[in-house]
């Protein structure tokens, strides 16, 4: 029996603090949240916690930090989750750990107990969960458990937030010092004066049982901690001599390697303690729904069905019917526009005032994307759907062993997904989840290929394309997007691991699964909108600020002199003209002046433009009568309604001018385009660019999506302009100048290349911070770049050789792309010799499943 002092942490100190410790997929989260309030991310999938995450507790007027450590199997180094707990607990101890245990595998989750324990850490163990244990028609004694571990055992269920005020009143009592732990730890028979000798070398501050088993075990983390904890090099060296002459001693004389005989007497402590305080009822163990259902959802052949299946219908439903829910949003956005066009200063003939053009520039940018968040909506509910039901780990154990077959490891899932399987993810997080993969080479091939997925950012350009060049076959051109990515990263990541990352060396991949739980319509619900309020913030950021540099980029150097002098010209003889038809009007002397003539035609784009938002004769009516109550001196003229001639030929004189200034604004900057700095590099860049079918205009907008994904639409969407006073959407406007069977060819081209396009510069920032390495980031510039270019100019190339149209030419390259998967994937591998040890769901090495 081994009694812990425990320190008292002061009322009102947040430095007492609390740690949530515990495996993957315990609820740890879960109970972070209820117990700090904070609306953190959970999803029902194991390692989504790959950081610490912090936030206040409040136990009466005591304040204080709780710590929710990454789910970690063990307290060994063999992951970062592993190396970021057993640093966080050593060189940072808190004040009290509260580990939280899965009920219903409770033997699973004691040999963490035992080491943090044995570590000295003061522990209050939470039993999560126990309404499962329950509902199995088992009983848990947890005051029997308390006894066995001599530490307090608390019942709990995170979800519903039963067994939180007794936690807390554990937590108070032990903090105020009226609660003593007494904890009893496992015994190791023939090991224990081994153990005891290695104690009594060590630094007081590491002075426990595990650090002793962590030296005999030949923990390779050994050496750096014992440095970092003071003990002087020559000390170092001695003890570490000495606790190899034991292990080898004890591995001789017992015949038996000492790390298995460690995780075997924990399992048997774990196993005796178990059947002491878990009474699984005379029937024995009952087999559960969520067995029931993975025989079916995981069968070796239904398995891929239902993956495909539950790929398309997400697809189908957010995409091709949410992009429905568009006809109402557009409208609305709109307006707003119509609106921001009369508050903001009055256009001149020609030349409109800078804040003007900046500000009806920035909120095109902004309505084109925002034109989409009813897709993102129910794209992300579906998405927190398969999160929470326990799906999604499913569809980690049904890639597994593909991701192996093309060099990628079964962690591998979770930043794919994250990056944008099923579409609506971020290739920024996705990267950074990378570091939950134990194995360096899939490590740094799932950084590369990461990128290729369909993040949030590009489903704006792919809706625009498919609204405007595929509207008969949406859910055919989106199946194609979803499977083409993730076979081409595959691929990709198949052809790195055997050229430039094959020497790199490679670890096993461990998994668990976590039952199925039924979602709440509040928790999907929530995570939607959170997930979309994230997706609105980024445009109102990180798009602006790219509009804005777009903006100057695409305006810069300007017109040259005699191109102004010449539109000028035009500019005045178009008034000389009209001023000619009206000289002899009784209503002339209304149009004399620039204010006049400027009043009437400002007057008649703002009604033209919110009469084609309208589409029936009574709200046309309600909008005349707005705008004649508004201006009643030229709303006459601008939709004459009586039998005046003289009204009627200003009517269409001012209509002559109008048409004509809206021809020579559109020319004007188009030729402003066309000479600006950005459209010198898109027309410098089309020699490169002419065999996958891209004009300068593409290859602005994509040079603009570097800095942000949803830069290409929104960019587009000026370049391709309307014209003053229109509120045409951007695909009935691309639609028109790149219609036809060559533009559907250009547009399939588009979207194969935007989908191996180079990650934008978020993402390009984060492959440096996760690689450590310039080199690697420029490389995961330049190579899909390449890559998507070929691949985007032969699809163009061969369909105009063979005419073939944008569909059939799209079914033949995923054929041949299906094709290289398969003869890659099912090629025999050459079994190669390793010295890495091979690791099961029930032996992972170290005594953890």
């Amino acid at each position: 029996m081994h009694t812990i002092p425990l320190t008292t942490a002061r009322p009102g100190d947040i430095r007492g603090g609390i740690a949530l410790i515990g495996q993957p997929n315990c609820g740890k989260s879960t109970l972070f949240n209820a117990l700090t309030g904070l609306r953190q991310h959970v999803a029902n999938y194991p390692g989504v916690t790959v950081e610490k995450k912090q936030g206040p507790m409040h136990l009466g007027d005591r304040r204080l930090n709780l710590v929710d450590l990454p789910g970690t199997y063990s307290l060994t180094a063999f992951s970062p989750e592993e190396r970021v707990v057993r640093s966080f607990l050593l060189d940072s101890p808190p004040t009290l750990g509260i580990h939280v245990l899965d009920a219903a595998q409770l033997q699973r989750g004691l040999s963490l107990t035992f080491q943090l324990l044995e570590m000295g850490l003061p522990v209050i163990c939470a039993l999560n969960m126990s309404d499962v244990v329950r509902r199995q028609g088992h009983t848990l004694d947890p005051r029997r458990l308390a006894e066995l571990l001599g530490v307090p055992v608390v019942e709990t269920v995170g979800r519903r937030g039963q067994g939180l005020d007794q936690l807390k009143r554990e937590i108070s009592g032990l903090l105020d010092g009226g609660h003593r732990i007494a904890a009893r730890l496992p015994r190791y028979g023939a090991l224990e004066p081994h153990i005891q000798a290695i104690m009594e070398r060590l630094p007081d501050s590491l002075k426990n049982r595990w650090m002793a088993l962590r030296l005999l075990e030949n923990d390779p983390e050994g050496k750096p901690l014992l440095l970092r904890h003071g003990l002087a090099p020559e000390s170092m060296e001695t003890l570490l001599a000495e606790a190899r002459d034991r292990r080898d001693r004890f591995q001789k004389d017992h015949d038996q390697d000492l790390a298995d005989y460690v995780i075997m007497m924990r399992d048997r402590h774990a196993h005796d303690l178990t059947s002491q305080c878990l009474n699984t009822g005379a029937g024995g163990q009952r087999i559960s729904w969520t067995e029931r259902a993975d025989r079916i959802l995981l069968n070796r052949w239904l398995a891929p069905v239902f993956l495909l299946a539950t790929i398309y219908v997400i697809y189908h439903t957010a995409i091709v019917q949410g992009y429905e829910l568009t006809q109402y949003t557009w409208p609305l956005l709109a307006g707003v526009r119509n609106l921001a066009a009369d508050w903001l200063p009055a256009a001149g003939f020609l030349h409109d005032p800078l804040s003007r053009s900046l500000g009806l520039w920035l909120l095109d940018s902004v309505n084109t994307l925002l034109n989409y968040v009813p897709i993102f909506l129910i794209l992300f509910a579906l998405i927190a759907i398969l999160e929470d039901s326990g799906y999604m780990a499913r569809i980690a154990f049904i890639l597994d062993r593909v991701l192996h077959r093309f060099g990628l490891h079964g962690q591998s899932t979770l930043p794919l997904i994250l990056g944008g399987v099923f579409a609506g993810g971020c290739a920024v997080p996705g990267v950074m989840a990378t570091r939950a993969i134990p194995d360096p080479r899939a490590r740094l091939a799932t950084i590369l290929t990461v990128p290729y997925m369909n993040c949030l950012a590009k489903i704006p350009l792919y809706t625009l394309l498919i609204g405007i060049f595929f509207v008969d076959h949406k859910g055919l051109i989106m199946f194609f997007i979803a499977t083409i990515t993730i076979m081409v990263a595959l691929l990709v990541a198949w052809l790195l691991t055997r050229t430039l990352l094959r020497p790199m060396e490679t670890v096993p991949f461990v998994m668990e699964m976590p039952r199925y739980h039924l979602p709440t319509a509040k928790g999907v619900m929530r995570r939607a909108l959170d997930r979309t309020w994230l997706y609105i913030k980024k445009v109102g950021t990180i798009v602006l600020a790219v509009a804005v540099v777009i903006f100057v980029l695409l305006n810069l150097p300007g017109l040259s002199a005699e191109e102004q002098e010449n539109f000028e010209q035009r500019a005045q003889i178009a008034l000389n003209q009209f001023h000619d038809q009206i000289h002899d009007n009784p209503h002339a002397h209304l149009f004399q002046t620039p204010e006049q003539l400027m009043q009437a035609l400002s007057l008649s784009n703002a009604y033209r433009a919110r009469r084609m938002n309208l589409s029936t004769p009574e709200a046309v009516q309600s909008l005349d009568r707005r705008f004649e109550q508004a201006d009643p001196i030229y709303f006459p003229f601008v939709r004459p309604g009586g039998g005046d001639r003289d009204v009627r030929a200003i009517n269409r004189a001012l209509r002559t001018l109008d048409q004509e200034r809206r021809l020579l604004r559109l020319e004007m900057q188009e030729t402003r385009i066309h000479n600006s700095l950005l459209g010198r590099t898109g027309q410098a860049l089309e020699p490169l660019t002419r065999a996958a079918g891209f004009d300068w205009k593409i290859n602005v907008a994509l040079l603009s999506s570097f800095a942000a994904r949803e830069s290409a639409v929104a960019t587009l969407g000026v370049l391709f302009q309307q014209e003053e006073g229109a509120s045409r959407p951007l695909e009935e406007r691309m639609g028109t100048a790149m219609g036809g069977s060559e533009g559907a060819l250009v547009a399939l081209a588009l979207i194969v290349f935007f989908a191996i396009y180079p990650p934008c510069l978020a993402t390009a920032i984060m492959v440096r911070v996760q690689t450590d390495s310039t080199g690697w980031m420029l490389f995961s510039i330049v190579f899909p770049a390449a890559l998507g270019l070929l691949m985007a100019s032969a699809i163009h190339s061969l369909g105009q050789a063979f005419t073939l149209d944008a569909i059939h030419m799209m079914i033949g390259f995923w054929v041949l792309i299906l094709a290289l998967l398969l003869m890659v994937g099912l090629w025999p591998r050459r079994r190669v010799k390793s010295g890495l040890a091979t690791a099961t769901p029930g032996n992972r090495g170290d005594g953890s499943p």
